[in-house]
């Protein structure tokens, strides 16, 4: 039986991290896209109005958008145009212009794209100067705005982000998702580790499935046993929570 975790134990993801994991997630999902059937792309998905097409779409230009400082401004600009045209938030124009932007391509292509643009984009992130990595940016979290800095995108988000979408065309597809505990355990982990911040009460976290664990924080807190996929896709929310489970943590 495994030890459980004290939550305060685990480590935040550090820039030495940030290119390994950003390199893994990004070929799991060229791996992932490979093996889907010509039936398999146009399942629906969690993601409202996007199918697997879509997601993969997305998927694709979000690593483009962050290869360098020449895709990422521009994407910047056109999307905070058109979300103040549409009234909507930024992110959303942003990641329907890339959806748009990669409809045309074939399914092999697209693959490509992640295949050639990864390891560029991986290591794109991972040296960003301190700068870069300290401007402010706010972005909606459970109907709340709250004030990030450039890093915490950077070295956590755009690596939660491809993985919470291969999790959206596994389910979609009905393929298992390959999962290991150095690096699915370690994203997992850090979701846990966020999560108990953002609520801040003592708990009792058992994540059943291949990277599970225990995690605890607190005494006498809220006892919670949950396939530790379901768990991330909670809070994500794609999934409804009661309890400390209704807590919304950004992916």
């Amino acid at each position: 039986m495994k030890t459980a975790t004290r939550v305060e134990t685990i480590p935040p993801i550090t820039r030495a991290e940030v290119e390994g994991l950003a390199r893994t997630e990004y070929a799991l999902v060229a791996v992932q896209l490979r093996s889907l059937a010509a039936g398999d792309w146009s399942k629906p998905t969690d993601c409202p109005r996007w199918d697997v097409r879509a997601v993969a779409g997305h998927s694709a230009g979000m690593l483009a958008t962050f290869t360098g400082y020449g895709t990422l401004m521009p994407a910047m600009t056109m999307a905070t145009m058109a979300a103040k045209r549409a009234g909507g938030p930024m992110i959303d124009a942003l990641t329907a212009k890339q959806v748009a932007d990669h409809a045309a391509l074939s399914t092999s292509e697209l693959i490509d794209k992640v295949d050639r643009l990864g390891p560029q984009a991986a290591r794109w992130r991972a040296t960003r100067p301190s700068l870069f990595r300290r401007m402010p940016m706010t972005q909606e979290v459970g109907g709340e705005q709250e004030r990030w800095r450039m890093g915490y995108l950077l070295d956590v988000i755009l690596t939660r982000d491809p993985w919470m979408h291969r999790v959206d065309v596994a389910r979609a597809s009905g393929r298992e998702m390959e999962l290991t505990s150095e690096h699915d355990g370690r994203i997992v982990a850090d979701v846990v580790a966020d999560w108990a911040r953002r609520h801040g009460a003592p708990f009792t976290l058992t994540l059943t499935g291949p990277v599970g664990g225990t995690y605890v924080s607190g005494d006498n807190g809220e006892h919670i046993t949950i396939d530790a996929i379901d768990f991330c896709r909670t809070p994500s929310g794609r999934a409804l929570g009661t309890g400390l489970l209704t807590r919304e943590v950004p992916f």
